[in-house]
């Protein structure tokens, strides 16, 4: 009953999310929290020091006291306006995602080249971070996207795609949940990203250094090629088939799919955590 009420309480807020609430703060915060069980002591003591300076960034309903409030600091100012009624941070809409045909040969797409994608912002926000010369706003502003963006690198459909904004426009029911407002991001970014996290044993914990090491191997593009392979076989399982034939107007991800992709997801947030923890560690060495 525990496990259906969560579940149950999670299609509500898919139902009445604003559609700025792009993923999920389970997954973005879980990402977090498995960098930070696994980064050292001295980049923890370096990034307390840095979120002292959360106030700088003059968004008190978006708080970043923590490294789970910063790693959904970036969904959560996306509604703000100025005094002109204009969006704060409208520019980086499109930092979140790298929408690659899933079924054309992998390629980042030309926005990578002037820094508008995922995959781009990662070395550019992790710049910042390291940069003991830059503001203390920018500081802390870099560390709230960088440990966004991971978690978004990690969330399949942010990395490919059937021209469909990411799985947004494919409408798929959930097992037994059954309602217009569900598509495939909504299932990776939700539901099913729930029965992935918590299915034991716990993710969040520090993790053997050999572990580590192979897990969080390559670098931003292999990241991205990966993740990209993998939306391929989100929308196989969602179609019981070829991807790459034309979507169906309405599917069902059934059970059987369910449990082939929720280890799938599983293993992407902890390589997230895994890969945030890499990046946050050689942002403070030393």
């Amino acid at each position: 009953m525990k496990h259906l009420r969560i579940l149950l309480g999670m299609l509500a807020a898919l139902l009445f999310a604003s559609p700025a609430a792009a993923y999920w703060e389970y997954g973005h915060e879980t990402v977090a929290a498995i960098a930070w069980a696994n980064i050292t002591p001295h980049a923890r003591a370096k990034i307390r020091q840095i979120l002292k300076a959360q106030a700088m960034l003059d968004t008190p309903s978006c708080p970043v006291r923590t490294i789970e409030e910063a790693s959904v600091w970036p969904d959560c100012v996306k509604p703000l306006k100025d005094e002109n009624g204009k969006s704060r941070f409208g520019y980086a809409y499109s930092w979140h995602y790298q929408n690659i045909d899933i079924c054309q040969p992998f390629r980042l797409p030309p926005a990578c080249d002037t820094g508008d994608c995922v995959s781009a912002q990662i070395p550019r926000q992790l710049a910042i971070l390291k940069d003991k010369r830059a503001g203390a706003k920018e500081r802390v502003m870099a560390l709230a996207f960088l440990v966004h963006f991971v978690g978004d690198l990690h969330q399949p459909l942010h990395a490919g795609d059937k021209s469909d904004k990411g799985g947004n426009d494919t409408h798929v029911d959930y097992g037994m949940y059954a309602t217009p407002r569900l598509n495939l991001h909504s299932i990776w970014d939700g539901l099913l990203a729930e029965r992935a996290i918590s299915t034991p044993p716990k993710l969040v914990r520090a993790y053997p250094a050999a572990e580590r090491r192979r897990e969080s191997a390559g670098d931003v593009d292999a990241w991205s090629r990966e993740n990209w392979a993998i939306a391929k076989r989100a929308y196989a399982a969602a179609m019981g088939g070829d991807p790459c034939q034309p979507t169906p107007s309405h599917m069902t991800m059934n059970e059987a799919a369910i449990r082939e992709m929720a280890p799938v997801e599983r293993e992407q947030v902890k390589r997230g955590g895994l890969r945030l923890a890499k990046l946050l560690n050689d942002a403070f060495r030393g």
